[in-house]
């Protein structure tokens, strides 16, 4: 078998084909990582009935939206020193049995206990958390860079069907049956992928040993759940502080997260490896996802929003309106994964990010009666492109770092797309609100204000994607062929290589 997550073992053999035995690894991490993504969508049509079930306000469901991001923020970052401490089973064997404690609290809160049931999103959330960065860690490590792309696109299909399942599957469930059975019924199958996971499941070799550091855990709890929350505040006017205020003491401690990394780097365990941003294409790929995400979440936080308040859809039919998107894009995974493999990135992800341009430019020219066959266009384009350029992008920026920092890369990574994703919501709502307003004090009805509003929170979604485009010119096809990635060199060893040339004589 191959190395643990964060060892320096070499890695696969190039031009290898992954092993029978490491691909039921990444199958029953794939099935577990699918079950949790959907749960973290299924409660998208839920908080109209939760509000009416716990008698709270619209501020205070907004907390089971907010808690989970806010963990997911704060437990992320750990996991790239975690993943590195345990056994693959350890990992795996942890994180469901805390999201099945999560899931079967959920089920079993009581009417008089909401605070609870928020309880159980943030425990659900930290096995969640957990299970993203091991599956991108353990593919990293077992998977051969030949075959990644193959691979990286059968994950994307569950990664991506996951969340396009999620509305339509809580839409089903609440049009029969209590929301009680969102978790009931994620319960058994979440239980089941664990045990039977646990039985088959290998470990990727041995774990490393080393100390947390207690004082970056602090930071980057603060910070990052910090910047998240104030993110997620913009636009509230029942606000009990400042968003502003929490997103700027926020970037102050991550300063100091940031300052306490580079210190541990030289001679401790930093918790959260920041060399992983000298390798270009890594960075360059980290930026680019961010901005994605940004343009991407914010756009799917206002389909539904213009779905069912201008168009009066139920959160059924918006679910199954935007499901083929969704499994397009999953559906599409292992074949631009087989293509990456064939022609290399740039085919790809060029291309995708203009279609993700056009389809987001499209949606700014919703309206009150725009045909739904040109939303479901609009979306199935979008949810494409957006294929296009994940699964490449996460291959060549995964793969452009050495085996011993996939672990740290697969975490930020996935920290990053949290705020981003907070980040982008919290832009569109802040332009839908004050392009609204804007037009209410014109004359305009409420509608058409609303629909203004949105208009232009599309249009900066399509400014994002810009950025997208031009990051995506710059990323290279392909990795260097060199059997593995090299690290960059640092400054003692460019003085040790000055003073070994000095020493040699000339002539």
């Amino acid at each position: 078998m191959s190395h643990a997550p964060g060892t320096s073992a070499a890695a696969p053999a190039t031009g290898a084909r992954t092993s029978p035995a490491d691909m039921a690894v990444l199958r029953w991490l794939v099935a577990a990582t699918f079950i949790v993504i959907l749960n973290e969508t299924i409660m998208i049509n839920a908080i109209p009935d939760l509000k009416e079930h716990f008698g709270v306000g619209n501020g205070a469901a907004q907390w089971l939206t907010t808690a989970f991001m806010l963990t997911m923020a704060v437990v992320i970052p750990v996991t790239g020193w975690f993943l590195q401490r345990v056994t693959t089973r350890q990992a795996f064997g942890l994180a469901m049995a805390v999201f099945c404690t999560g899931t079967l609290l959920a089920a079993v809160t009581p009417a008089s206990m909401f605070w609870l049931l928020i309880v159980a999103r943030v425990i659900q959330a930290t096995g969640t958390a957990v299970m993203m960065p091991l599956l991108m860690t353990t593919l990293m490590n077992v998977v051969p860079e030949t075959d990644r792309g193959r691979v990286m696109g059968n994950v994307t299909l569950a990664m991506s069907v996951a969340p396009a399942l999620g509305p339509a599957v809580s839409g089903l469930i609440l049009s029969t049956l209590s929301w009680r059975w969102m978790f009931g019924l994620v319960l058994p199958i979440a239980a089941l992928i664990g045990l039977a996971g646990l039985r088959r499941l290998k470990n990727v070799g041995e774990p490393t040993a080393g100390s947390i550091d207690v004082v970056s855990v602090v930071l980057s709890a603060i910070g990052f759940g910090g910047l998240v929350y104030g993110l997620s505040l913009i636009g509230k006017d029942d606000a009990a502080v400042s968003p502003y205020l929490l997103i700027g003491g926020a970037a102050v401690v991550l300063a100091l997260f940031v300052w306490r990394q580079v210190s541990l780097q030289r001679g401790g365990s930093p918790l959260l490896d920041l060399r992983t941003l000298t390798h270009p294409t890594y960075a360059k790929a980290l930026v680019l996802m961010a901005f994605a995400f940004m343009g991407f979440l914010g756009s799917m936080l206002l389909i539904p929003l213009y779905l069912q308040d201008v168009r009066g859809l139920t959160p059924l039919q918006t679910g199954l309106l935007m499901m083929p998107g969704g499994l397009a894009m999953g559906l599409l995974g292992p074949t631009v994964g087989k293509a990456f493999d064939r022609v290399g990135g740039r085919p790809l992800v060029i291309p995708g990010s203009i279609g993700i341009t056009i389809a987001l430019g499209l949606f700014t020219q919703v309206g009150t009666s725009t045909p739904y066959a040109l939303i479901l266009g609009a979306h199935i384009l979008l949810m494409i492109s957006l294929a296009c350029v994940f699964t490449p992008v996460f291959t060549l920026g995964l793969g452009a770092v050495p085996p011993q920092l996939y672990s740290h890369a697969s975490s930020l990574l996935g920290t990053l797309q949290q705020v981003a994703g907070a980040m982008g919501a919290a832009l569109s709502v802040a332009v839908l609100t004050a392009r609204g307003e804007s037009l209410a004090k014109g004359g305009a009805s409420g509608t058409s204000a609303y629909v203004g509003g949105m208009q232009w929170a599309f249009a900066l979604s399509a400014v994002l994607s810009v950025v997208v485009i031009v990051l995506a010119v710059l990323l290279p096809g392909r990795l260097p062929q060199t059997g593995g990635p090299v690290a960059p060199i640092g400054d003692d060893e460019i003085d040790d290589l000055l003073d070994d040339a000095e020493a040699v004589p000339a002539g």
